[in-house]
């Protein structure tokens, strides 16, 4: 089981970005899978998570209506559409899974068993 998560990069505040995760090793169609969050001097967050047999999702309140977690599963890959970004935002952003779970909203108030490497977002003008 492999993620690899890209798209991270400097925003302006009000800026947009899109994160990328590939996955390997399992199929987007049953575990959830979803992005996390740690910056610094802070706890690491579950900002969104996908449940991939049923679409269903979960948001924190921080990013709610602001970000949106989406597949591809003929691409083995999920994004995190990240919208109206604030310095807030700011963090290193990991992509992860826990393959025995299929509920969004328990793998994002969790600690996933597979991550990748995190991604930098700054937000800053």
């Amino acid at each position: 089981v492999q993620l690899q998560a890209s798209g991270g990069g400097l925003v302006q505040p009000g800026g947009s970005l899109r994160l990328s995760c590939a996955v390997s090793g399992f199929l987007l169609d049953r575990p959830a899978v979803g992005w996390f969050r740690q910056a610094p001097g802070k706890e690491r967050e579950g900002v969104s998570c996908l449940s991939t047999w049923n679409d269903i999702t979960h948001y924190s309140d921080s990013v709610k209506g602001r970000f949106t977690i989406s597949r591809d599963a003929a691409k083995n890959t999920f994004y995190l559409q990240m919208d109206n970004l604030r310095p807030e935002d700011t963090a290193v952003y990991y992509c992860a899974t826990n393959l025995g779970q299929s509920s969004s909203y328990a793998l994002c108030t969790t600690s996933p068993s597979n991550w990748g490497h995190g991604t930098l977002v700054t937000v800053s003008s």
